[in-house]
């Protein structure tokens, strides 16, 4: 029986959907807040119904990937927009993305593009430190990189996220590679006995700080913009920045269509559509504040998130930290009893 036109005053792009009709469906881990809008846009644009799957801030990149691999026989999904790299590249190592080059990708630097078009990143946030300025007045006093989580002035005092999820498990999965796991650990047991607080995601570690219950801690920039938006004191600071030090680490958003995706002609068009110039823009004028990836997209307003190129860079090897990632997320399990 035809369902009643009622039902179907949802969303256009989801209206669509619900009326029975044929429309990619995209897995997103990036903030539903900034994310949902762009995408309803792009189905109204396109004309075409585009369902939506997002998932919670505690399991969003893991969930979605748990759930690829899950329907790898039989997909349900046609695009993967991750708010990190290393997630998407392990799926493409895997065999659980297709090949497409997107013609919108034309100008963003090949180091962030798949040699074989399986993936293509934009859009990127950067790890670095948010400072209480109310509880730390002074500049010349605040934390200046990874090190300071293990410094006894900061005893107590400090935060990170559990490195189980998003841009925690690649951060720390990166620092395995470059450190090594007997240094990462000795660095783990350090920052214990400094009494450093370890919670359940960057959000949570930017509420402790933003709250005056921490004076600092690591997030990501779109987390320090929110707070500093919302009348926080806090402030960002770009670790590692001496010379000889590893620098601060970028981690982009990126996009895949899925192997034997259901709709791969809408797949591409809706891939076109979040890798064009315009779209690094608005999530740059947004209060992520994303930094663009490719030269010529006007950056964030707030002055504090750098553009690429103003900052030493992290250097990581992204195959390898996505090759990594299941034998450090088991490792980082055990360590938090999980």
């Amino acid at each position: 029986m035809p369902r009643p036109l009622a039902s179907c005053l949802l969303s256009l792009p989801l209206a669509l959907a619900a009326c029975g009709d044929s429309g990619p469906t995209i897995r997103v881990a990036l903030d539903q807040e900034f994310s949902e809008p762009l995408l309803n846009r792009f189905g109204t644009e396109l004309g075409i119904p585009v369902r939506q799957l997002h998932d919670t801030e505690a399991s969003k990149t893991v969930g979605h990937v748990s759930a690829i691999r899950t329907e790898a026989e039989a997909p349900r999904c046609d695009v993967f927009w991750n708010n990190e790299l290393a997630n998407t590249v392990a799926l493409a190592q895997q065999g659980l993305l297709a090949p497409y080059e997107s013609p919108a990708a034309a100008d963003i630097p090949a180091r962030w593009k798949d040699p074989q078009g399986r993936w293509t990143a934009f859009a990127a946030r950067a790890r670095i430190l948010i400072v209480n300025t109310e509880l730390l007045p002074e500049k010349a006093e605040w934390p200046k990189g990874y090190r300071d989580l293990v410094d006894p002035k900061w005893k107590g005092r400090c935060a990170i996220a559990k490195p189980l999820t998003g841009t925690s498990l690649t951060h720390f999965t990166a620092l395995h590679e470059l450190l090594g796991e007997q240094a990462l650990d000795e660095l783990f047991d350090r920052m214990e006995q400094n009494d450093v607080e370890f919670l359940a995601s960057n959000g949570a570690t930017m509420k402790a700080v933003r709250d005056g219950r921490l004076a600092w801690a690591f997030t990501d920039t779109d987390d320090c913009n929110v707070a500093k938006l919302k009348g926080f004191p806090v402030a960002c600071v770009y670790p590692d920045q001496a010379e000889g030090e590893i620098g601060t680490m970028l981690i982009p958003n990126s996009v895949g269509i899925v192997k034997d995706a259901p709709h791969p002609e809408d797949a591409r068009k809706l891939v076109d559509k979040i890798l064009a110039r315009t779209t690094e823009a608005e999530l740059a004028a947004a209060d992520g504040a994303q930094i663009p990836l490719r030269s010529g997209v006007p950056g964030p307003s707030n002055p504090e998130i750098l553009e690429v190129g103003e900052f030493r860079e992290m250097a990581w090897d992204i195959e390898r930290v996505a090759g990594k990632l299941a034998e450090c997320s088991a490792h980082f399990a055990k360590r938090f009893k999980l």
